[in-house]
């Protein structure tokens, strides 16, 4: 390896290096850190692991093996996305260890080093991901303290974090007074500096600090003092990532944005899937090439040799680094601190500790900045009497900033212990960028105009024309069956468990979804023709239907083969047959609503303009009541849900009614016109033009979020759809699909199929559709192209 590189070369293990960490093999000495080594190893089958090992002088102090403990337990909560996995730990008694999947990736210092300042998209990117990591760190009262340009790697599919405490982010780790841990950090924050508590905001202002780094190649901020009082230099940041970053490195904490505003402030435009050649840049692509080769060669090996030797290059077994190490050392001495003075209260940085060189490593030329890592709150597992930060007007070891030291003390008591384990979800690899399609299937062009699209007990996407029906595969996105003799201008209805039901001209046929042959077929008596299905409830079909000039609503059953009951009803406007549609349900009634299109003048006339509602008696038929509410029209947006209630679009906002005692419930009050709500576990979620999505509690209308989706307002109406397992709500509107967190609103991700690789790469200027499709995702739909996502 070049020896001017910035790269440092994989080193042998030494004598005082461990042959093994629990069932890995350790191979070779990766980089170290002032409180670990990383080491490359592997587990039985061959896979390679990134191991970080505590030093066994630190492993000692009861204090860092609980702050050990804490930032991994941190770890396992956040895995998923950019946060490794933790696959196997040691945290009780030294030897205390990690290990995680290793990934060939730059830290951020080496890449800077190596590229110099980073395009605006890869540090969009960066950033991105950064700040969703953030952001789940915030919801579950953690302040994270872990960024620095050691601790941020760029791998090939993102930006990846691997430090979860001021442990691992910082300088230097020492044994203090009385059994003390003493930390010292890289930076301060304002709030800090001001003598006050980190907070989420604290880890923001660290964001702001690395991502201007990474855009520019030097600190915005020179040191401690600049940090309190000066302003930012941003000069060389790109504009379109300037007004973010300048926000981020507020001073006063409440005037910067949230992590997950962060995150979707900045989502890359394209949202496309990540691979190295759109985010990162020619150099940083060909050094992790040359690192997994590298690694590759290793593993055959099976190790870089035992002890010192002087020609590791003889097959090109060396590795890049995972964290940031000083030139000559790899591993950290611990250092005596120097007598601290008493300052207005606070305790003053150590000198720099003392590093011993273990290994021989080439000097970097360009030096590497390590940014802050705050000091973490009470909450987050430190006590006030257990935590001292201070800084000195004249320390700036740090290339981003001041510096500051928390001592951690030996008593009981003083860490809230976080033991909980909840069980990590699949995410995208980076905020902002959707997760990349199983599949994107493009239905051929046919006889008719008509397509209609159904999922089919989340295994199969039914398709149906007035040409054929055709069945997809959910898993694979692969044509299954098409059935020219099953077509139907109408959508297939998933009665039950059961077959496929489609609507013909003379009836209604039942297909097998295995392989589209027809069971049987229902025709109505009395010379029925089906003109459109109203509704379905289980195996009970509500559909409109013609006979002799007059029009009937029927009730039938497919499970039992039976018409349970036939009322008539207004006939449409020739030449619509008259359309209805079931909008809530209740034990006892059915409330439906005329199609508009199909109203006749008479009926516009006597409805003095707004919509009619109808209640029929759910066992007979029979009408109950009809009657407008509020000032919900014909065209405007209606939905309803089982209790019965109805949430009808009107002037200025969205209104619930009670169809039992057909009084109004709640109004939400909106400036643009509102689209189709839906319903889920108690919670209404709905859109308005102006681009806005709602969630609110449904008994009461009282607001839970509101989010905006960042597409054009005044464009199409967003449609909003609920993912299968009810955790993610996603928007859909003539330009993209932005998806939601459905508990809190979080912006995650948004979907345009601009750099997806579609089938014959067709464009359509179509607006989007969601289909909820289950637990293994959701169907995207584009005019005729569909999109297999794996959404949680």
């Amino acid at each position: 390896m070049d020896p001017s590189s910035p790269l440092q070369p994989i080193a042998p293990l030494g004598d005082g290096d461990p042959r093994r960490c629990g069932a890995y093999t350790v191979l070779a000495r990766l980089a170290g850190s002032a409180s670990a080594v990383r080491y490359l190893g592997r587990d039985g089958d061959g896979t390679p692991v990134l191991l970080t090992v505590a030093p066994a002088a630190l492993a000692e102090l009861a204090a860092f093996r609980r702050r050990f403990a804490t930032e991994a337990r941190t770890a396992e909560r956040l895995a998923g996305g950019g946060v490794p996995e933790v696959l196997a730990a040691a945290l009780d008694r030294p030897p205390l260890w990690t290990a995680t999947p290793y990934v060939p990736a730059l830290t951020l210092g080496e890449a800077v080093a190596l590229a110099g300042p980073l395009p605006a998209r890869t540090v969009r990117v960066l950033g991105a991901g950064l700040a969703e990591t953030l952001s789940r760190a915030h919801t579950t009262g953690t302040v994270l303290h872990g960024l620095a340009p050691g601790t941020v790697l760029l791998a090939a599919d993102g930006p990846r974090l691997t430090a979860f405490g001021p442990l691992g982010a910082a300088e230097s780790a020492s044994a203090g007074p009385a059994g003390r841990l003493s930390v010292r950090l890289g930076y301060l924050t304002p709030e800090q500096v001001a003598g006050h508590e980190p907070g989420p905001p604290s880890d923001v202002f660290v964001l702001g600090l690395l991502l201007a780094y990474a855009a520019t190649g030097t600190p915005p901020l020179a040191d401690a003092a600049a940090i309190a009082d000066a302003e930012p230099v941003l000069g060389a940041v790109p504009r379109e990532l300037r007004p973010l970053i300048a926000r981020c490195l507020a001073k006063s904490p409440e005037d910067r944005p949230t992590a997950g505003e962060a995150a979707a402030a900045l989502a890359p435009e394209d949202a496309s899937p990540l691979t190295p050649d759109d985010w990162l840049p020619d150099p940083l692509r060909t050094a992790l090439d040359d690192r997994a080769g590298q690694v590759a060669a290793l593993l055959e090996t099976g190790s870089a040799g035992e002890g010192p030797r002087a020609d590791l290059d003889g097959r090109t077994v060396r590795v890049g680094r995972q964290g940031r190490r000083d030139a000559g050392t790899t591993e950290p001495a611990v250092a005596r601190p120097r007598e601290a003075a008493d300052v207005r209260g606070v305790l003053l940085p150590p000198a720099p500790p003392v590093r011993a060189q273990a290994a021989p490593a080439p000097a970097l030329p360009v030096p590497v900045p390590s940014p802050p890592a705050p000091a973490p709150p009470r909450g987050a597992g430190t006590s006030r009497r257990g935590l001292f930060t201070g800084l000195a007007a004249g320390v700036t070891g740090a290339v981003l900033g001041g510096g500051g030291v928390l001592a951690f003390a030996t008593g009981d008591g003083e860490e809230r212990r976080t033991d909980a384990k909840p069980a990590a979800r699949p995410r995208p690899a980076v905020a902002g960028v959707p997760p990349r399609p199983r599949w994107a299937y493009e239905h051929p062009a046919g006889a008719g105009t008509t397509l209609n699209a159904t999922v089919w007990r989340d295994r199969t996407l039914v398709l149906t024309s007035d040409a054929h029906t055709t069945a997809v595969d959910l898993a694979t996105g692969r044509r299954l069956w098409q059935r020219a003799e099953a077509a139907s201008a109408h959508p297939a209805l998933a009665v039950g468990n059961g077959p496929l039901l489609v609507v013909g001209a003379d009836g209604f046929r039942l297909l097998s979804p295995e392989d589209g042959t027809v069971r049987g077929r229902v025709t109505p008596t009395g010379g029925l023709r089906p003109a459109a299905v109203a509704g379905q409830s289980g195996t009970v079909v509500w559909y409109t239907g013609t006979a002799a000039s007059r029009t009937y609503l029927v009730a039938y059953d497919v499970a039992r083969s039976e018409e349970l009951w036939r009322i008539q009803v207004p006939n449409g406007r020739p030449p619509f047959p008259a359309v209805y549609e079931v909008l809530a349900l209740r034990p006892d009634a059915l409330v439906v609503r005329q199609d508009p299109r199909s109203l006749t003048a008479a009926q516009v006339k006597a409805a003095k303009g707004l919509a009619l509602f109808y209640s029929h008696d759910r066992a007979t038929g029979a009408r109950q009541w009809f009657r407008p509410f509020g000032g919900a029209v014909p065209g405007g947006a209606v939905a309803g849900d089982g209790s019965g209630r109805l949430y009808a679009a009107v002037a200025g906002g969205l209104q619930a009614f009670d169809t039992r005692t057909r009084r109004p419930l709640w109004r939400l009050a909106g400036g643009a016109g509102f689209g189709r709500a839906r319903v889920r576990g108690g919670t209404l979620y709905v859109a308005d033009r102006s681009q806005t999505v709602y969630a609110v509690d449904a008994a009461t209308g009282r607001a839970r979020w509101r989010r905006v989706t960042e597409a054009a307002a005044g464009g199409d109406l967003p449609d909003v759809t609920v993912g299968g397992n009810g955790r993610t709500l996603l928007a859909a509107d003539g330009a993209q699909v932005t998806a939601f967190a459905a508990g809190d609103g979080r912006r995650l991700w948004k979907f345009q199929d601009a750099g997806v690789r579609v089938p014959g790469g067709r464009e359509t200027p179509a607006g989007y559709g969601v289909l909820a499709a289950g637990a293994a995702g959701v169907v995207v739909r584009r005019d005729r192209t569909f999109y297999g996502l794996p959404v949680e």
